[in-house]
């Protein structure tokens, strides 16, 4: 549900504020599609300095992704323990390895590439572990397809700016948002609310006197 006095304008007007504010754009580089979706599930629940450590061991020690399939379980914690909950990870990864790999007797994904983006959301979907967000991330990330994904920062500044309810979970919000961000403007908003919730709009003890949209924000001063 969207908060009563949300409209498209008043996101295009925060995205202009933080846009001048923090200035052009600086994200990590384009993986392919599977390394994005294994990566993402090395960031669940851990930072993503930590997850690359994790992703970075991974590719290091296990050269292609049937070596990580046929790894044993403890092995591969050992090697992704950098990104925390890894008996967890290590279970999801080699889940989903082995459900693509059902799928497509390979694991080249590049067959998304040919598919609408609600076909590619449910493909992503139907994977074990993956949820909105994760599937969001590879679609934006790794296909350049117009997703919104909400991770824990997008939803702490999206309920704050009132554009979804206090009660509104993060995979409920990725539709609404999708809903009201135009396409074109999703990645790059999905970016700067990502680098406003870590730099400005902190979960504890926000910086409120120092924030760019706080003339927007209902929430000001609030927490």
């Amino acid at each position: 549900m969207i908060n009563k006095g949300n409209s498209p304008v008043k996101y295009r007007t925060v995205l202009r504020q933080l846009q001048k504010h923090y200035g052009a754009i600086d994200w990590r580089p384009k993986m392919g599609i599977l390394d994005e979706l294994i990566f993402t599930v090395l960031t669940q629940h851990t930072s993503d300095l930590n997850a690359e450590k994790a992703f970075k061991k991974l590719k290091s020690v296990y050269p292609n992704w049937t070596d990580v399939v046929e790894t044993g379980n403890k092995e591969l914690e050992a090697t992704i323990k950098h990104g925390g909950l890894a008996n967890q990870k290590a279970l999801r990864i080699k889940s989903i390895l082995f459900e693509i790999h059902a799928r497509l007797s390979n694991f080249n994904l590049d067959v998304l590439k040919d598919m609408g983006i609600e076909d590619v959301r449910e493909w992503l979907i139907s994977l074990p572990g993956v949820g909105p967000k994760t599937a969001a991330v590879v679609m934006s990330f790794a296909l350049d397809l117009p997703a919104f994904p909400v991770d824990t920062h997008v939803h702490r500044v999206s309920r704050r700016l009132g554009f979804i309810t206090s009660k509104t979970t993060a995979d409920n919000a990725h539709p609404i948002m999708e809903k009201l961000i135009a396409p074109t403007d999703r990645f790059k908003f999905h970016i700067l609310l990502i680098n406003h919730g870590r730099r400005t709009c902190k979960a504890r003890n926000p910086l409120c006197d120092k924030c760019p949209i706080v003339t927007n924000c209902p929430s000001a001063y609030q927490e």
